[in-house]
């Protein structure tokens, strides 16, 4: 009898271990389906399927919980263009499954989708979560970038060192923390010459985003369109201290202090592993 006692005490707490080591991650998406360009032009997009749930499958597999939220609570759009096996190492079974599990999240739903605004997020307290992600796709270019909700919770998240990671276009997503990020996206985007930002959160962090020259190279996304600025040269003025892969579009991960960028598409299974490792 004691001995059974002993093991029930024993599996009790295993279980609260298990429990107290599973952390909550928010996963912020951008509101919109489209990023404005030069010249009037529009460019339909969303987020990256594998940059959303490459990572979002490794988190569920090891146990967090997920929360999704977007600037005004709306449910996010994919880019159609990121279904492509490319994505995933040639791999199309991985990006079926992937497809799949997207479609069980529902997050696309206009009228079941679980996402809540970052408003709610704030409500609800940001203690209540561990870590944030923000996958890319072109979509955070238009909104998540001059978010004030988005730069009031990624401050907090610096303020008390919990992870906050990103990947290719995402990390544009850091400049909504700038005191003034619409007047400095609006410089950015008449191409005038804005000053460093010495008093930004993420001044001499070491980070990466998707490259000038991988923007170069995959010009013929935007249908003959053209952006009305590089992130990595926005980043760059607000003073960050850019890195990136010698071969574009291969995978590159930058890690320092709390932040976690990742290049481009490829960088996003190196982002999930890194992420993981900072919840464990």
């Amino acid at each position: 009898m004691k001995l059974l006692r002993s093991l029930a005490i024993f599996l009790a707490l295993g279980a609260s271990t298990i429990s107290a080591h599973a952390g909550n991650v928010l996963i912020v998406l951008s509101d919109s389906d489209r990023l404005d360009l030069k010249d009037g032009k529009v460019f339909q997009t969303g987020f990256y399927l594998n940059e959303l749930m490459q990572p979002v499958q490794a988190l569920l597999d090891a146990g967090h919980q997920i929360t999704f939220a977007t600037p005004k609570g709306t449910a996010p759009s994919l880019d159609r263009t990121s279904i492509d096996k490319m994505y995933f190492g040639g791999d199309e079974a991985a990006m079926k499954a992937s497809e799949a599990g997207l479609a069980k999240l529902g997050i696309l739903s206009r009228e079941k989708s679980p996402v809540i605004s970052l408003a709610r997020v704030e409500e609800i307290g940001y203690d209540r979560f561990d870590a944030v992600y923000v996958p890319g796709g072109h979509a955070p270019m238009q909104d998540l970038l001059v978010s004030s909700e988005l730069g009031r919770l990624l401050t907090h998240f610096h303020e008390q060192g919990k992870t906050t990671a990103l990947v290719c276009h995402g990390p544009i997503a850091l400049l909504s923390t700038l005191a003034d990020a619409p007047g400095f996206v609006a410089t950015s985007e008449t191409q005038e010459t804005a000053k460093a930002q010495s008093d930004w959160i993420y001044a001499g962090y070491k980070l990466t985003v998707f490259s000038n020259r991988e923007e170069e190279m995959a010009k013929g996304l935007l249908d003959g369109g053209e952006m009305k600025f590089y992130p990595q040269d926005a980043l760059a003025k607000a003073g960050g201290e850019f890195s990136q892969a010698e071969v574009p579009f291969a995978g590159h991960v930058v890690v320092d202090r709390e932040l976690i960028t990742g290049q481009n598409p490829a960088s996003a299974p190196a982002v999930a592993h890194e992420l993981l490792r900072r919840l464990k």
